[in-house]
């Protein structure tokens, strides 16, 4: 018999840190609630067995992915609109860094942006990671490589110097006026 006093605990301790993490492998929070919620649901269908699991959130974690997979095999559509007005400039509670790291990972491949969502974020090891995502370690290490090398250009700290004034400065008009 399925214990919701179980079920919630687990839910309350889990669901920011997974709907952040799948803002980050989705770049949308709209997005990542639902496919959060949707995964917790199946989860309670299938508590029983699913609360017996070492760790039940990588379980909700990768069902998610999974739904996301789904989803935007029948959306390539609306995935591409998504993608030409760019991520959201305001997302409640969320520092500009964190944005900003959100907006690298929309440039660098799924299974990249995976994998340092799930090694970085989450904090899985590298064959944590290789465990959920079914792959080998050496392939989770080249695109975790990959992914960080593809970032970096957008995630810069040197930002371009400030630029001359087209017109006059004040001190000029001043000084023939």
């Amino acid at each position: 018999m399925r214990d919701p006093s179980d079920f919630d605990a687990f839910y309350a301790g889990s669901v920011r840190r997974l709907i952040s993490q799948m803002y980050a492998m989705t770049g949308s929070r709209t997005e990542a609630e639902d496919l959060v919620q949707e995964a917790y649901a199946r989860a309670w269908q299938s508590w029983e067995k699913v609360s017996a699991y070492r760790d039940p959130e990588a379980w909700v974690r990768t069902v998610a992915c999974r739904i996301r997979v789904s989803v935007w095999r029948k959306t390539v559509n609306r995935m591409a609109a998504h993608r030409r007005h760019g991520v959201e400039d305001e997302v409640p509670g969320a520092s500009a860094d964190y944005v900003a790291v959100v907006a690298a990972l929309r440039r660098i491949p799924s299974e990249q942006r995976r994998a340092i969502v799930l090694h970085h974020l989450v904090g899985l090891s590298v064959e944590e990671v290789a465990q959920e995502t079914g792959a080998r370690p050496g392939t989770v290490k080249a695109r975790l490589s990959r992914g960080r090398q593809a970032m970096a250009p957008y995630l810069s700290d040197i930002a371009p110097g400030p630029r001359p004034a087209a017109g006059p400065t004040d001190q000029e008009v001043s000084h023939h006026g």
